[in-house]
């Protein structure tokens, strides 16, 4: 596919999906900006109230907005997170639900999250291992993502209500910003976890949101460059020692580019010590 009509199926995309995206947070959220869901509710009519758990919030987010990916794949695609035009199957977009928090200490930060592998399928970008397309049929890879602030007392105190009590239940999550954007626009040039092969994301959200990540003033080809060949190029150090590249500046170096293209990235500040000295 020429290079100007993918672009122009990139950007009418991305558009649309903003656009849905605009809508979603009257769909999750109450006027006061609490999270619309306050717990589990049983045939009794008991509602038992739910954790702050990343884990649990991000699976029950997922299904609360399932519903509403459906309608919007619905209107010009088939359902799924791939999303496969209609009269047009070589028309593919890669669409993956992120979700973090603010740090309380720190809000102008988030958590962060992965944006993927950057292994098997994203090297061999014909291999159907672990993607429902080869990676190179998608048009672009885009992130709907969603940023929440956790309860002050977000401490999960398990409690049971009664349905007639339920608009005095404190949401666990809530203050929900949205974005769209293509994965390569927020990457960082670290990895998002130590133990497996995840590319990482910026962390400082108004740069999330604002697309500033350090790939911003090289494009889509450099972050594709430097994660196809993370940590399996060495450079030698001046004192004499050999070390993997696993840095973008080092990578652009060694590429013989300009290192100051790596945009700046601002890192969240390392976490305090909360743990209180057992007695």
């Amino acid at each position: 596919m020429p290079k100007q009509k993918r672009e122009h199926l990139k950007a009418e995309f991305k558009q649309a999906l903003a656009e849905f995206v605009e809508t979603l947070k009257g769909h999750i959220s109450t006027p006061d900006s609490q999270w619309t869901v306050k717990g589990f509710i049983d045939v009794f009519r008991n509602i038992y109230t739910i954790s702050a758990d990343t884990k649990i919030v991000s699976k029950i987010l997922e299904i609360h907005l399932f519903p509403k990916l459906l309608e919007f794949a619905n209107q010009n695609y088939y359902p799924d997170l791939s999303f496969v035009k209609a009269d047009d199957e070589s028309v593919k977009f890669a669409v993956d639900l992120k979700t973090t928090y603010r740090l309380p200490d720190n809000p102008e930060f988030c958590n962060g999250f992965t944006l993927g592998s950057h292994g098997e399928y994203f090297i061999n970008r014909k291999s159907n291992k672990n993607i429902q397309f080869p990676y190179a049929e998608y048009l672009g890879h885009f992130c709907l993502g969603i940023i929440y602030s956790r309860s002050a007392e977000h401490g999960y105190h398990s409690e049971t209500y009664r349905l007639e009590e339920l608009q005095s239940i404190t949401s666990v999550i809530g203050d929900f910003q949205f974005f769209v954007h293509e994965k390569w626009e927020i990457a960082s040039d670290y990895q998002g976890s130590s133990n497996t092969a995840n590319i990482g994301s910026i962390t400082r959200i108004s740069d999330i949101l604002d697309g500033n990540g350090v790939f911003k003033k090289l494009g889509e080809k450099w972050f594709d460059d430097y994660w196809i060949n993370y940590g399996k190029i060495q450079m030698s150090l001046p004192e004499g020692k050999v070390k993997k590249i696993t840095l973008l500046k080092n990578f652009l170096e060694y590429r013989g580019k300009n290192s100051k293209l790596a945009n700046p990235m601002a890192r969240k500040p390392a976490r305090k010590n909360t743990r209180r000295a057992q007695k």
